[in-house]
């Protein structure tokens, strides 16, 4: 990898950490073509460990054991994911909704409609999805992914919209997020917010306090550049709050102050 690539992804990494302080650390996301070599230091957990790791639970270790994680079609047990990330074809029963009927829909027409709108790769396009902290990866990624609160997450909103103004535009299935946060980012080649799902909660560890924020790595630097321009303009994280005030003590303490400097 270009030393530069190097560079520039320890200089995201170090503005996040320093003006959006994330609990976890921020990852580094990147689709491997066919014949692409897994990079150096990123482990297959199918053949690493002898375990088989969905797509959200590779992003949960990453982002909370620091490891880098690369899962493909002999890997990813979860049907949904597979055939998102275009490791496996969809048949007749994925398009009629059979995963989704009677859990999260009510009827084969809405659950059928659900599986149509989820993002999606073309079968074959990419063989594995590699994940690493953006701090340490060996690799150049497509995306930038940081799990943060609301607060954090509208502080990186503010800064992606710095330069250019207008809105973040996200949609959400509340399903299925790592399509959301790796498809969807990439095919819109545009900064996305993104929700949690119940899948990542679960297997990946999401906590009810987090959101996610995406971006394509191509942005970065005006990410970058957002974040040092909000904070010259006041908008910090943690939020300043409204603290400078004479508070108004209960009326006994109010009378012992008194009394305090009547004697000196």
């Amino acid at each position: 990898m270009d030393e530069s690539v190097v560079e520039r992804m320890e200089r995201v990494d170090r503005a996040i950490a320093e003006y959006v302080r994330p609990d976890t650390f921020p990852v580094a996301i990147r689709m491997l073509a066919p014949g692409e070599p897994v990079p150096e230091g990123v482990r297959v957990p199918s053949q690493s460990v002898g375990e088989r790791w969905i797509v959200c639970q590779s992003i949960g270790i990453a982002r909370r054991y620091g490891w880098g994680v690369a899962v493909g079609r002999e890997d990813v047990i979860c049907p949904l994911a597979a055939v998102a990330f275009g490791f496996r074809k969809p048949n007749d029963a994925f398009l009629s909704g059979y995963a989704a009927v009677g859990m999260y829909c009510e009827s084969e027409d809405a659950a059928a409609s659900l599986e149509a709108s989820t993002w999606k790769f073309e079968p074959g396009l990419y063989d594995h999805v590699c994940v690493a902290p953006l701090g340490r990866a060996s690799f150049e990624p497509h995306v930038v992914a940081v799990y943060a609160n609301s607060a954090q997450v509208m502080r990186l909103a503010n800064a992606a919209l710095y330069a250019r103004g207008g809105r973040i535009e996200s949609t959400t299935g509340g399903r299925l997020d790592c399509a959301e946060i790796v498809i969807q980012t990439m095919t819109a080649n545009a900064p996305k917010v993104i929700l949690p799902c119940n899948g990542d909660r679960v297997f990946g560890m999401a906590q009810d306090t987090e959101m996610v924020f995406a971006l394509p790595w191509a942005f970065a630097g005006e990410l970058v550049a957002g974040l040092e321009g909000t904070q010259r303009g006041g908008v910090r994280y943690p939020i300043p709050v409204a603290m400078r005030s004479t508070m108004t003590m209960p009326k006994r303490y109010q009378e012992l102050l008194d009394m305090l400097e009547r004697e000196g």
